[in-house]
């Protein structure tokens, strides 16, 4: 776990969050954008290594889709919803290190949400804030 105060991390409003550390950013016509937050990549320490899945890629919420490696460890990331992989961040899986410095900007994947009923079971920042807060 991290070292930080849980209230020096940034929960941006826009986003929804899952209960393993990531976030969603959820765009039109069920395009969903997802990384890992802030806390999360503290928790992780410096990132080395980011495997993501190929594009067409069919996923389920909640199973793990990607994985980030860490000089302190490795964690799996999980999807937000069920759908197909769409879209991969090459740049990221080319220069991993950007997670540490810009949490909200480097996203892994985009994915079509085959169910976008589904996201309505991520939490808001405020809840977010709460889980991160309360250990």
């Amino acid at each position: 776990m991290s070292d930080r105060d849980p209230s020096d991390f940034r929960y941006p409003e826009a986003l929804k969050y899952g209960p393993e550390h990531e976030w969603s950013q959820i765009g039109e016509s069920g395009i969903i954008t997802m990384g890992i937050t802030d806390f999360a990549q503290d928790s992780l320490g410096e990132v080395q290594f980011l495997d993501v899945p190929k594009v067409g890629t069919s996923v389920e919420q909640g199973n793990a889709i990607a994985e980030v490696e860490s000089v302190k460890t490795s964690s799996d990331v999980h999807a937000p919803c069920s759908g197909e992989v769409i879209e991969v961040n090459d740049e990221l899986v080319q220069h991993p290190e950007l997670i540490n410095s810009k949490p909200y900007e480097s996203w892994f994947l985009r994915i079509r949400a085959s169910d976008p009923g589904e996201l309505s079971k991520l939490l808001d920042a405020a809840g977010y804030a709460r889980r991160v807060t309360s250990g």
